[in-house]
């Protein structure tokens, strides 16, 4: 148990018996009253943002968290298999932990996971994933209004918006977390 005092920003806490990851935490010295941390967390499973006041000596649980890279290896029912790159080992996280990211998840990938005691609890794609467009119409000439979009399909089976010079057969590079293309790949 460590004291309110030593979190930090980014720490993950175990608070109410719930794992939490503090987004702010700032000390407050209001003119007549004790000091005191008003702190702002978001529960890791739920994405719920929990505010909180703590005394500077109460006691809290600060949570051992490791994260590494690991090599996404393919999809089995609910989850994800991931590879340890430097161990070998194989570890199954639920697909949810991706959030909307794991659409574009492909093999070979590289991503992160965190751990708090054996336990998947955070998992991230990559910001960006260059991918190959398996289809789209192909451009009509004489049709280049200013930014004209075209639905293309990834090698994911994903669906997006890409302009009209972008042919099947193109690499592009996608951002994650908006679902947008970003440029073509040469």
């Amino acid at each position: 148990m460590a004291k309110a005092s030593e979190v930090k920003t980014g720490n993950v806490l175990r608070f109410n018996g719930e794992l939490v990851t503090v987004e702010e935490f700032i000390h407050r010295t209001p003119g007549n009253l004790r000091a005191f941390y008003q702190a702002k967390m978001r529960n890791v499973k739920t994405g719920k943002l929990v505010e909180y006041r703590f005394r500077v000596d109460e006691a809290v649980e600060i949570a051992r968290v490791e994260t590494n890279d690991y090599q996404y290896l393919y999809e089995d029912g609910d989850f994800f298999v991931v590879m340890d790159n430097n161990t070998y080992e194989q570890f199954n996280i639920p697909k949810f932990l991706f959030g909307d990211t794991a659409r574009f998840l492909k093999e070979g990938m590289n991503v992160i996971v965190a751990f708090e005691s054996d336990e998947p609890i955070m998992a991230n794609a990559p910001k960006s994933v260059e991918l190959e467009i398996t289809y789209t119409e192909p451009a009509v000439k004489g049709d280049t209004s200013t930014n004209a979009l075209k639905k293309a399909t990834l090698e994911t089976g994903v669906e997006i918006n890409v302009p009209l010079f972008i042919n099947q057969g193109d690499k592009v590079k996608i951002d994650t977390e908006s679902g947008n293309y970003v440029e073509r790949v040469k």
